[in-house]
C-alpha cells in the first residue's frame, strides 16, 4: 500500500489564497539588505508617521518594500516594521506561518488592530523575540485570534485576519509602529532579563546576520 502524498498548504499573499508563491518572496531578490535597528534607539520607541497619498504608488515606498523583504530573510525573521530598518513610516512587511502551518506573506501599511469582543480574547502565552531585541525570547501572552485593517502600498484597503503564531505577528508588528516592543509588554524583571541577554547575544546575532547577507551577495 503506498504512502498518501501530503497535499500542499495554499499560501495567502495580501490576505489572498493562491496555490503556491516563491519562498523567498520576489520583493527580497529585487531588495537590498539594510541595517536593523536595536533597542533604545529612538525610533523604535515613538509612533510612526501615516504613510500618505504622496506615499502609495510611489518608487520610493516599493524599494522600501523590496529592502525590508531581503532584510526580514537575513535576519530570519517573520515580520519587520519600517522602524527596524529605521525609516519613519506606518508600515510593515511579513513572512509567516500560522499554527497550521499555512503561509502569510505580504505588507500593510497604517495598520490598525480591531479590538475583539470580550468573548473572543482568548490569550495565548507563547515565547516571543524580536529582531530589534536580538537574542532572548520571552513568554508573553497575547490574543490568539487578531485582524489588520490597513491598505497596501497603493492605498487600497486591506484587511488581514490570523489565528496563532500569526496573529501574534500582526499584533507584534502594529505594536512596533506604534512605538513599542514585546520587552515593554514584559514585568519589569522580565524586560530587565531580556534586555541583559540581549547584551550577551547581540555580536553573535549580527556575525550570524552579517554572514548570511554576505553569501547573498556572493
Amino acid at each position: 500500500m503506498s504512502t498518501p502524498t501530503e497535499q500542499p498548504k495554499p499560501v495567502y499573499v495580501q490576505g489572498e489564497r493562491v496555490e503556491s508563491h516563491p519562498r523567498p518572496a520576489p520583493e527580497a531578490q529585487r531588495g537590498s539588505v539594510l541595517r536593523v535597528t536595536v533597542a533604545g534607539e529612538p525610533i523604535l520607541h515613538r509612533p510612526l508617521k501615516p504613510v500618505t497619498d504622496a506615499d502609495y504608488g510611489s518608487e520610493r515606498l516599493a524599494t522600501l518594500i523590496d529592502d525590508m523583504f531581503a532584510t526580514l530573510y537575513v535576519a530570519e525573521g517573520v515580520g519587520l516594521a519600517a522602524n527596524q530598518v529605521d525609516v519613519d513610516l506606518r508600515l510593515f512587511v511579513y513572512d509567516c506561518p500560522d499554527d497550521d502551518g499555512v503561509r502569510h506573506v505580504g505588507h500593510l501599511c497604517n495598520p490598525v488592530i480591531d479590538d475583539l469582543p470580550a468573548s473572543e480574547r482568548v490569550l495565548d502565552e507563547e515565547q516571543e523575540g524580536c529582531l530589534s531585541v536580538p537574542g532572548p525570547y520571552k513568554t508573553l501572552a497575547r490574543p490568539h485570534r487578531a485582524v489588520a485593517r490597513g491598505t497596501d502600498m497603493h492605498g487600497n484597503p486591506l484587511v488581514i485576519e490570523g489565528a496563532g503564531f500569526f496573529a501574534r505577528c500582526l499584533q507584534h508588528e502594529t505594536d512596533h509602529l506604534n512605538g513599542y516592543l514585546y520587552v515593554d509588554r514584559l514585568s519589569k524583571r522580565e524586560r530587565k532579563d531580556a534586555l541583559r541577554q540581549m547584551e550577551q547575544l547581540r555580536e553573535e546575532v549580527f556575525a550570524r546576520r552579517a554572514a548570511k547577507a554576505e553569501a547573498l551577495r556572493g
